[in-house]
């Protein structure tokens, strides 16, 4: 029987989505809930593998045991999960439905706090002493949209077969002084998101211009990329199937 979990997480007190040696993952604590419930070694597999910090407001796993499960377990695994993970459902899908490979797109966002405020520094990168220009940060972000190969905002030491991504949205919103980047693709590279943030965060404050932007895009190297940006402020918000 296979199983899907929906769920979210605060990430600022894991090592990320997977699995490490000697530090503490999402995938880790949800393996325990999950094995424990049903008496058996369960291994979750999510959706996707978020780095250490980052958190998600919609994040998918599946997991395989060997007979239906009676109850609420999603009731269940919120008891057992600490209150920075919580489960909202856990649903019976058909055997080869694979919470990782079935996915059509994935959706983050990434947020900007222009100005201070001690209660958003948790989930939020705060800019307070520099202006940025965001109509010019939404021009560079189209030019996105007009690539596939983005090893330019890989990390350099990853193990991928391809760098090839297909980002259907990436726009900048701002509302008062929350400033929120929005980025859609059928899959993301390692930092990939926050490579990009900090790149389109150099042509907001004047660095570089909307030309430089599609030169590092085709340079396909990380080094002429920008910063990569604090993870806090990143957000895994959908995953469509």
């Amino acid at each position: 029987m296979r199983y899907f979990i929906e769920l979210s997480y605060n990430g600022k007190n894991y090592h990320g989505w997977q699995i490490q040696p000697d530090v503490i993952s999402v995938q880790e604590k949800l393996n325990n809930a999950i094995s424990t419930i049903t008496q058996q070694k369960i291994e979750v597999v999510g959706a996707g593998r978020t780095d250490t910090g980052v958190h998600a407001s919609q994040m998918f796993a599946h997991f395989d045991v060997n007979s239906d499960i009676k109850g609420d377990v999603a009731h269940k695994m919120n008891s057992l999960l600490p209150k920075d993970i919580v489960v909202y459902r856990v649903f019976k899908v058909e055997e080869k439905k694979h919470a990782r490979f079935d996915a059509v797109s994935r959706s983050y966002e990434y947020k900007v706090w222009l100005g201070r405020n001690p209660f958003l520094l948790d989930f939020t990168w705060q800019i307070h002493s520099q202006q940025l220009d965001v109509t010019l940060m939404n021009d560079a972000a189209k030019l996105l949209l007009d690539y596939t190969d983005f090893q330019t905002f890989s990390k350099v030491k990853t193990d991928v077969y391809t760098y090839n991504c297909d980002i259907t949205e990436a726009v900048w919103k701002q509302q008062n002084s929350e400033l929120t980047f929005y980025i859609t693709a059928n899959r993301f590279l390692r930092n990939m998101v926050r490579a990009i943030v900090g790149t389109l965060v150099d042509v907001g404050l004047g660095k570089i211009n909307k030309n430089d932007f599609r030169k590092i895009i085709e340079s396909k190297n990380r080094s002429n990329a920008g910063l990569s940006v604090p993870a806090k402020g990143l957000f895994l918000t959908k995953i469509k199937y």
